[in-house]
């Protein structure tokens, strides 16, 4: 069984950082992308920023230049640097991974359980 588990979500001040870390693990055979999706209350949940196996990158135009994505391959782990956070940024922050594993070969997504980002003004 494959599991996605987040860490690093909290409360801070406008203008602060975060650092969310995101490790998959279980029986996973490769992983072609990981990034960070968000929610917030009444909204639609949104792409923050995906990392591709080969280290491309795609942003929310809203956060580039304030967020970085980058991975540890060898750990099956994805980080998302949050600096300059806006109250806007408040939401669930998920973890998202294409993945396959040993029991079901073909990529399909696996979702961590999300954590909070809260940002105050």
């Amino acid at each position: 069984q494959v599991q996605l588990v987040e860490s690093g979500g909290g409360l801070v001040q406008a203008g602060g950082s975060l650092r969310l870390s995101c490790a998959a693990s279980g029986n996973i055979f490769s992983i072609k992308a990981m990034g960070w999706y968000r929610q917030a209350p009444g909204k639609q949940r949104e792409l923050v920023a995906v990392i591709s196996s080969g280290g491309s990158t795609n942003y929310l135009d809203s956060v580039k230049g304030r967020f970085t994505i980058s991975r540890d391959n060898a750990k099956n782990t994805v980080y998302l640097q949050m600096n300059s956070l806006k109250p806007e940024d408040t939401a669930v922050y998920y973890c998202n991974a294409e993945l396959s594993s040993h029991y079901y070969l073909a990529m399909r997504d696996y979702w961590g359980q999300g954590t909070q980002v809260t940002v105050s003004s």
